[in-house]
């Protein structure tokens, strides 16, 4: 089968199954399934397929119809202008977080500082390595309670020339350390859970639901890590917390019953407001 036409035959499947900008995704999906770049598929559209491909193009397709995140699907996301490979164990990294690695970068703007960086719930470590892959005298801890995640992320400090400044420790948030650390990331799960179902369906049904929940009133994360967030700082350093739509408020009030201090609030692209940043 030509390329060009498995092209159309995809985009009209994406298309009747509502998915936006068919056509791009299409050509994503069978190059990804032939090992073609985009740019070889524009300029040799009438290539012949072999039936493999053919084959693993159009499962691709029915598994992105039905709602499956591109990213899973092709297995890497791009996030900070670095490729991140990408598991269902780990939510797909998103514009949004940039804000956080942004605000990191211009608070420990001394690129040769040695700062001591934790990230709480790594994922894939996206925030963490995009913070170190800028700070090359800078060290980095990921933490995850999910072991699957943390393989992913280990995979990804590896593939960046990252692994011998980043260790990863498999536990509850922050209970087993004893810190202090300078730059502490976090992008806790701070989906209320009555909400949950409401969610898109490529959300709801195929990212990991546990980095999702957030309690009843999305805030249960952001308790715990605050809880311990006066002895993980160092007396100069910040934390920066991403937050959902409508939550940097209640964020800022539980740090301050915390006795600790509110620095800033950073908006994303959108405008929204993202990044909360903390101080002792």
């Amino acid at each position: 089968m030509r390329i060009d036409a498995l092209v159309r035959e995809s985009a009209r499947t994406l298309a009747e199954a509502g998915i936006e900008n068919s056509r791009l995704e299409a050509r994503v999906i069978v190059g990804e399934a032939s090992s073609t770049r985009i740019e070889a598929m524009v300029a040799h559209p009438d290539r012949e397929l072999d039936v493999s491909s053919v084959a693993f193009a159009r499962a691709l397709v029915e598994r992105r119809a039905a709602g499956a995140p591109m990213a899973y699907l092709v297995g890497h996301k791009e996030f900070w202008s670095l490729e991140f490979a990408v598991t269902s164990a780990t939510l797909v990294p998103r514009a949004d977080s940039e804000t956080l690695v942004a605000a990191a970068l211009a608070f420990a703007s001394d690129a040769a500082r040695p700062f001591r960086a934790l990230d709480l719930g790594t994922g894939g470590g996206c925030l963490l390595l995009s913070f170190l892959s800028e700070r090359p005298a800078a060290w980095g801890l990921a933490v995850d309670r999910s072991i699957s995640a943390l393989g992913v992320a280990a995979a990804n400090a590896d593939s960046l020339g990252l692994a011998s400044r980043t260790a990863f420790v498999c536990a509850d948030w922050s209970q087993p350390l004893a810190g202090p650390f300078d730059v502490v990331l976090a992008n806790p799960p701070y989906i209320p859970r009555d909400e949950i179902p409401g969610l898109a369906i490529e959300v709801r049904d195929f990212e990991p639901h546990d980095a999702l929940d957030g309690g009843p009133d999305g805030l249960d994360c952001y308790r715990r890590i605050l809880a311990d967030l006066p002895r993980l700082l160092s007396d100069d350093g910040m934390c920066f917390f991403e937050v959902g739509i409508g939550q940097a408020g209640d964020v800022a009030r539980l740090a301050g019953d915390t006795g600790l201090k509110v620095a800033g609030i950073e908006r994303d692209l959108a405008g929204i407001e993202r990044c909360v940043r903390i101080t002792k």
